[in-house]
């Protein structure tokens, strides 16, 4: 039982990882033909109507999904098939009214949404895009339930089939409506009607998927399942917390938005036009910030179903078996990345947008070291939320955001820091939510993990891979300089970037194997692990 739930916990993981590899792809490959058809006024549109659907569906599926799987995941261990399938008819009956609520709030209300957005020519936009909110809060709790069974193929194919419809559904329109001459705000309306069709499309394979791998369709069941009531109550006690923690996050996302502006302008002294500028660059690297934890969050979703049911059992050794893999599998992916980021800024974004303000790779050097301790908050706040602390990270973000606002207001009011006080903030505002979180973990949870372990050798295997970046690149760049490729121009920068990056990964590769950073029994966590360690030699 445990060695299957250790693997169905990391190759769910591997599953979801590889759905965020392509939707990513494809979402970057969506914006950038977007920006050309609609221009900065069209995208203006789309983007008033695209935040107040992502705050909505903050508020409706931020939570509950993850309270779905933990508590479906917790009956299926203990083999309470009625159990399973009223939770599951609970959750999907609070998704239904929620998604309506929010749907019918967009749609009767779009017009004076519209305008208290200073933007009343989004109002086509926000009408088109209600129903979606409808659609994915349904979606949800099918996701929810077969998370719960680690399943997560249903989930990962799902949002590939969402962001491939804003792909070809909502270009197509936005060219067709920009050629016909209808105006920005009906294609803004068309690129966004992409997503309402792509949500619709995921809705009816996910529901389709159901039915035909049902787990427990002709199971014969003899266990009396809670009432409805209290699987409702249970749902909500989970749920609401996190909740509650995604919505601060985005609210104070919003604070700092707003203070960065009105900071580099009324606190550094800066003109409007130059905070401006500082502000796109920093905005533009705020992609590459997050990049990592798109890469965890596979990782940390998987986590929750798999230790909860462990926990169910009382299997507290295997449950801190599997948390203990998954911190470490957490800072074996996103620590290299961060550094790799930070050590490679300068030509990263000089190949990748090209003219940039100098404050823009400034930034995304200090960025780089903040976005590992973002994918450690995701990963451990999953954890707590596992062992039943879910209220943990419900006092810890908004610490951290309050934090974060106080070190915006003084460092970016100082000119001589400007906008990097807003990465520096970031750095602070989430190694102390990981602090806070990693020692309740020691406290509180069972058989806790080996936490000094877990970090030493990764580090040690990430400064030698950060040194081997930094040199090759150089010999890389001087190198190319000497056979005459300009190295100020974005072809020699690409050339000398791509060499250090291979070098990079090659020698973090190799110094995890020679440190032995992960163990044979971690390995096999992996799709095909068994087979890998074997061929490294790895015991």
């Amino acid at each position: 039982m445990a060695e299957q739930k250790k693997q169905s916990f990391v190759q769910g993981a591997a599953v979801l990882a590889a759905a965020v590899l392509i939707v990513k792809i494809i979402g970057a490959i969506y914006k950038i033909p977007l920006g050309n058809i609609l221009g900065d006024e069209g995208m203006a549109h789309f983007g008033v109507a695209y935040n107040i659907y992502t705050l909505l569906l903050t508020v409706s599926t931020a939570g509950l999904p993850v309270a779905l799987s933990r508590l479906i995941s917790e009956a299926d261990a203990l083999g309470r098939v009625n159990q399973v399938k009223r939770i599951f008819n609970v959750g999907r009956m609070a998704f239904l009214v929620f998604g309506l609520v929010w749907t019918l709030f967009m749609m009767l209300g779009f017009r004076p949404l519209s305008v208290w957005m200073d933007d009343p020519e989004a109002a086509i936009s926000i009408l088109v895009l209600g129903p979606a909110v409808f659609l994915v809060c349904l979606m949800s709790a099918y996701r929810g339930y077969t998370q719960g069974l680690s399943d997560m193929t249903p989930t990962s194919v799902s949002q590939v089939i969402e962001v491939l419809c804003k792909l070809v559904f909502g270009l197509a329109l936005a060219w067709l409506f920009v050629r016909q001459g209808l105006g920005l705000p009906i294609a803004s309306a068309g690129a966004i009607l992409g997503v309402t069709i792509g949500s619709l499309l995921a809705l009816v394979y996910i529901v389709v998927y159901k039915r035909r791998h049902e787990r427990y369709t002709g199971v014969a069941a003899t266990d009396v399942p809670d009432s409805r009531g209290r699987i409702l109550k249970r749902l909500l006690r989970i749920g609401i917390p996190v909740t509650i923690g995604s919505a601060v996050l985005n609210i104070i996302a919003l604070i700092d938005t707003k203070l960065i502006l009105n900071r580099l302008q009324f606190g550094a002294g800066f003109s409007f036009m130059d905070s401006k500028l500082m502000y796109g660059a920093f905005f533009k690297v705020q992609t590459l910030f997050n990049m990592p934890s798109a890469f965890v969050v596979p990782l940390s979703v998987s986590v929750i179903p798999a230790v909860s049911a462990y926990i169910a059992h009382k299997n507290y050794k295997s449950a801190s078996t599997v948390t203990a893999a998954a911190i470490k599998i957490c800072v074996l992916m996103g620590l290299p990345m961060a550094a790799g980021m930070s050590v490679l800024a300068h030509p990263i974004v000089a190949v990748l947008y090209p003219g940039t303000h100098p404050e823009g790779p400034a930034s995304l050097a200090i960025l780089g070291v903040a976005s590992f301790f973002v994918c450690l908050t995701m990963m451990t706040n999953s954890i707590l939320q596992a062992y039943g602390h879910e209220l943990v990270p419900v006092v810890t973000m908004p610490i951290g955001g309050v934090v974060k606002i106080i070190l915006n207001w003084v460092l970016i009011s100082d000119p001589a820091i400007g906008v990097r006080g807003a990465a520096w903030s970031s750095i602070v505002c989430y190694l102390l939510i990981c602090a806070i979180n990693i020692a309740f973990i020691c406290m509180r949870v069972p058989e806790r993990p080996r936490m000094l372990r877990i970090f030493v050798k990764p580090v040690i295997a990430v400064l030698i891979m950060s040194a081997a970046a930094w040199l090759s690149f150089r010999g890389l760049s001087a190198l190319l300089g000497m056979v005459g490729l300009d190295m100020m121009g974005r072809l020699g920068q690409l050339i000398a970037l791509a060499g250090a990056i291979v070098v990079a990964v090659i020698v973090y590769f190799l110094a995890i194997l020679l440190l032995k950073a992960i163990s044979r029994e971690e390995l096999e966590l992996v799709p095909k692990g068994d087979k890998l360690a074997k061929l490294l030699k790895i015991r």
